[in-house]
């Protein structure tokens, strides 16, 4: 493409003289040799070897370097070294010096790190150029005589860098670059009149490629563009730039005019020419000389094709990229600053001249965000739209998918003579995976409105590409045109759904359908059989429920190759509960179904057995033959019975009293002890002799089930009198009512009359008349007892006591002075007395049974005062007379209180009115009697009387040896006087007609009334609780 017809653009804006004349004030008289820039640093060499480094903010720091002028010179990019090349004595071999310009020294002026001379021989030669790799580690310096001489090793570092020749003398070196890859490493040369490359991979066998043999160029003019994809070698001729890589030559681009100096920037080539013939550009350039020479700059964008800038300057002396933009250092010695609009200001430029595509590729190539150049792309898009290239704007739209919206596209192009855009559109959102299931429809509509079958069937049909596109929408379309190619595609990519659907509903083919439901995974069926099972069961029962039956317990696809042992042991297994529902109106296979899955296994849920009772009791009522009904009430009755099946009682029994299953029914209220109930549904049934079994058979458990029968019988007329008969004689027998709430009962019937209930009249007066004599007999008896006790506590009250005990009652030995003796006829030793004693008023071995009679006593205290309890028990009493007359029985409505104090005041009458007492010739002159007397009555059973009294007496006396004593002691008067001072208040029963026990009576014996007369060894041992 030549150079002229490239459009013209202005990308930089010029401002002049940015240092401010600094570099001119440095520079003095002096003329510039050579240029360099890198690492935030613009260098500038003169004549007479001075360095010259200028910072960012234009500030000049000045230090000699040579003697005498300086010819070369090169910043590295990304390391402070600065490596120059010049003379310090005229006629000697170039002098090559490395310089850090971080590190200063005394006079502050950067540090030599190294220095050392170079020439290919042993004459002086110019060096006319110099090139050093970005890592430090290559160095070539090409001569005038054509000679390249190339340095290995870090030139900072190192001592001794190791040198190679690479090239003798022929045509002078203009121009040299290191091109460096992870693998290789290569060395272009540029010269007066050839363009070479070697290959430096390996030290010591570098290789020599001859790029071009006639096209060389001028000392400035070669640069390699390192930015860009294969770092091409650029060669400037008068005609044209050429390019070179690894591998031969690249393109070339037809720039006319004699070059002076190339450079790289970004992505831009700056070329600077001589001005041949004025050329006018953006940029005006006024001088006061017109006599100097022109220059034009010229700055390409070599990847988009065009000219970013051009304008007339004068002489140029260099170009200097550095700081992010290009300075030129003019001869007059000033620096100008190019400075690169921003990307908005481009594109904003571009834009008013409707420069669409240069806009995409200038953001393309500086790497613009994905949304600003969809809205490029956008508005390049509307353009063309609107001048009528619609196949452009949709392949400008195709490039938005993904950002803008699709039906921003689709509503201008849904005209018909813009169908086929609008397809292609389409077919491209379904590449990209972004189709929704409107565009799927809307592309095949568009297929089909087109008659582009063949493209339809491709587009649903395709084998050599992923799905781009919504398998449900497509498939609904070619549903509505063609049936079978939807079975094929639904069958092609797996949609199950739509293959049964179609199946089932388009060719009615049941079977087939289920056939092919078989042959899916368990997870599939199963939910193909929950979608469309209602529909398989109503047109292919038989076949639905062997599926069913398989699938609820050892399912495997049909397709399937038979089993191993572990797969057979992890087959899947469906829960019957949830294909329950699709047999609603189909009993007779849902009863199949159930009865198939409890033989195959027992560990079912009680919904399943509760669904199979169910239907059972359904196809029993819905049964007109009876020996099908037969069958079938045997079988729940067996279900019912199972000891296996887990059903719920109470749902059955709710099912089979909807039915009216009667044996269902009795079993179950049988099984769940309801037998009021059972009762209840006999009566209703009318069935009087399976009332009375009822009653017989429950009645011990449940005896109101006698009195819900007779009330019942009051209550029909149609009752009969045997059974009535049969009734009462229960109730009477085992006390059920009294006889006057049975009257009450049979009286409110309206059929029944007094030959009814004459006979249990009868049997309730007699056994009252029996009871009546029974009482009395009683009544007798516990007046006799009661005269008794009378009688024994008034004898020991006022009649003498003898003590004739000879043994200790606690140690069994013989009884020796001093002894202790008690009114029960209980004999102690004193030492024994006051081991064992726990209350010195009280008999040891009388004390346990004294104090288990006064807890008797203090707990009907207690109870007496529950009245709330009394009340509550009236309440619900259906005898309220019997239940206070057992409330008077047990004494709670009188007070009970135990006389204490008696024991004291007893023991002090006697102490001041017994008198001397001899015991076997021993004189007793000192000795303590004390006596208590206690009146107890118990009540067990309904209400038992018991009166005890225990006197105990304490006999303590000195021993006097050779003195005798009679053993007879009186006491009546000490007695007396003790009662007389004492309000004795003898505790006896309110009801004597209660039950007596004669046995918890402690003063009674069959033998003889003269317990306390007999000698101690006729005393019951059992009653002392010391004895062994």
């Amino acid at each position: 493409m030549s150079f002229l017809e490239w459009r013209r653009f202005n990308f930089f804006d010029l401002k002049k003289n940015v240092d401010v004349g600094s570099i001119n004030r440095a520079l003095g008289d002096t003329n510039v040799t050579a240029t360099s820039c890198g690492h935030g640093t613009i260098v500038i060499c003169d004549s007479e070897g001075v360095i010259h480094l200028i910072n960012r903010n234009f500030q000049v720091t000045t230090f000699q370097g040579y003697l005498h002028s300086i010819s070369l010179v090169e910043q590295l990019k990304s390391l402070p070294f600065l490596v120059t090349i010049g003379e310090d004595e005229i006629g000697s071999d170039p002098l090559v010096k490395i310089w850090d310009v971080e590190k200063r020294d005394r006079q502050g002026n950067p540090v030599c790190l190294k220095s050392f001379r170079t020439s290919p021989t042993n004459k002086p030669i110019p060096a006319s150029s110099l090139c050093i790799s970005d890592s430090s580690n290559l160095m070539a310096i090409g001569f005038v005589n054509g000679a390249i001489i190339l340095y290995r090793g870090n030139i900072t570092r190192d001592r001794v860098l190791k040198q190679k020749l690479l090239r003798n003398e022929s045509d002078p070196i203009t121009g040299l670059a290191f091109k460096i890859t992870s693998k290789r490493s290569h060395l272009f040369v540029a010269t007066t009149g050839s363009i070479l490359q070697y290959n430096i991979t390996v030290k010591d066998k570098e290789e020599e490629i001859l790029l071009d043999p006639d096209k060389g160029c001028a000392i400035g003019c070669s640069v390699l563009a390192d930015t860009i994809q294969d770092f091409p070698f650029m060669v400037a001729k008068s005609n044209a730039i050429y390019c070179y890589t690894v591998d031969g030559k690249g393109p070339c681009y037809a720039v006319d005019g004699p070059k002076v100096c190339l450079q790289w920037f970004r992505s831009y080539l700056i070329i600077v020419a001589q001005d041949e013939n004025t050329v006018h550009s953006p940029v005006t350039v006024s001088s006061t000389n017109r006599k100097k020479d022109k220059y034009v700059i010229t700055v390409l964008d070599i990847q988009n094709k065009f000219i970013v800038f051009s304008s007339v300057i004068q002489e140029i002396i260099a170009v200097l990229p550095e700081w992010g933009s290009f300075y030129i250092l003019t001869k007059d010695r000033n620096l100008h600053h190019f400075i690169e609009k921003d990307l908005q200001s481009k594109l904003a430029l571009l834009f008013k001249k409707n420069c669409y595509d240069i806009c995409i590729r200038i953001a393309k190539s500086q790497e613009y965000d994905s949304e600003n150049l969809i809205e490029i792309f956008r508005q390049y898009g509307d353009h063309l739209y609107n001048i009528g290239d619609h196949n452009g704007a949709i392949e400008q739209y195709i490039k938005t998918i993904g950002k803008l919206e699709p039906s921003y596209v689709i509503r201008k192009f849904l005209d018909s003579q813009y169908i086929d855009n609008l397809i292609k559109y389409l077919s491209a959102l379904h590449k990209q995976g972004v189709a929704t299931g409107d565009h799927t429809m809307l592309l095949l509509n568009c297929y089909t409105k087109m008659n582009l079958f063949h493209k339809l069937k491709e587009f649903i049909l395709t084998k050599d590409r992923d799905i781009d596109f919504d398998l449900n929408v497509a498939i609904s379309v070619c549903r509505k045109s063609s049936s079978e190619d939807a079975l094929m595609l639904a069958e092609k990519h797996g949609l199950h759904l739509w293959y049964i659907k179609i199946l089932l509903e388009d060719h009615k083919k049941y079977l087939s359908a289920l056939q092919y439901i078989e042959k899916l995974e368990y997870t599939e069926a199963y939910d193909m059989v929950t979608k469309f099972g209602d529909t398989l069961v109503q047109h292919i029962p038989a076949e639905f429920t062997q599926f069913l039956k398989k699938l609820c317990t050892n399912y495997y696809p049909s397709n399937t190759l038979l089993l191993d042992q572990d797969e057979q042991q992890n087959r899947y297994q469906a829960d019957p509960q949830d294909f329950i529902y699709l047999f609603l109106n189909n009993s007779s296979r849902l009863v199949e179904f159930l009865e198939y899955l409890i033989k195959f296994s027992s560990k079912w849920s009680t919904s399943i057995y509760n669904t199979l009772i169910e239907h059972y009791l359904h196809l029993w009522y819905d049964s007109n033959d009876v020996t099908v009904k037969l069958q079938y009430e045997q079988q729940v009755l067996n279900t019912l019975q199972s000891s296996e099946i887990n059903y719920d009682k109470n749902q059955a029994l709710i099912l089979c009293s909807m039915r009216n299953f009667k044996s269902g029914i009795l079993y179950l209220l049988e099984e769940n002890k309801m037998y009021k109930q059972i009762l209840r549904y006999l009566l209703s049934c009318g069935n009087y002799q399976d009332v009375l079994c009822c009653c017989r058979r429950f009645g011990y458990q449940e005896p109101s089930l006698w009195i819900k029968t007779l009330w019942s019988a009051a209550s029909d007329s149609f009752f009969p009198s045997d059974s009535l008969c049969e009734v009462l004689t229960v109730i009477e027998k085992e006390n059920l009512l009294s006889p006057l709430q049975v009257v009450e009962i049979m009286s409110r019937s309206q059929s029944l009359t007094i030959e009814n209930i004459y006979n249990y009249m009868l049997s309730i007066l007699k056994t009252e008349l029996k009871l009546m004599e029974e009482e009395n007999t009683l009544i007798r008896k516990y007046k006799e007892e009661t005269d008794r006790i009378h009688h024994h506590v008034k004898k020991i009250q006022n009649s003498p006591i003898v003590f004739q005990g000879s043994t200790c009652s606690a140690c069994k030995n013989q009884l020796e002075l001093p002894s202790v003796h008690f009114l029960c006829q209980h004999s102690y030793h004193q030492y024994c007395y006051q081991n064992y004693v726990e209350n010195e008023n009280e008999c040891p071995a009388c004390l346990p049974n004294n104090q288990k009679i006064l807890g008797v006593i203090k707990s009907q205290e207690q109870n007496k005062d529950l009245h709330e309890i009394f009340h509550s028990q009236l309440e619900r009493a259906e005898d309220s007379f019997s239940l206070i007359a057992d409330y008077f029985g047990r004494n709670v409505f009188n007070k009970i209180e135990v006389n204490t104090e008696f024991t004291k005041q007893f023991q002090q009458a006697t102490k001041n009115n017994i008198k001397d007492i001899k015991i076997d010739n021993v004189q007793i002159n000192q000795y303590k009697l004390s006596t208590e007397i206690k009146s107890n009555k118990i009540k067990e059973n309904r209400v038992q009387h018991n009166m005890s009294a225990n006197t105990n007496l304490t006999l303590e006396a000195n021993i006097y040896p050779f003195r005798e004593s009679p053993t007879e002691i009186s006491v009546e008067e000490s007695l007396s006087n003790a009662i007389e001072n004492k309000n004795f208040r003898s505790n006896t029963s309110t009801n004597p007609f209660d039950d007596y026990d004669e046995n918890k009576n402690p003063f009674f014996d069959d033998d003889s009334q003269d317990n306390y007369e007999k000698d101690d060894n006729d005393y019951d041992n059992k009653l002392n609780p010391f004895a062994t």
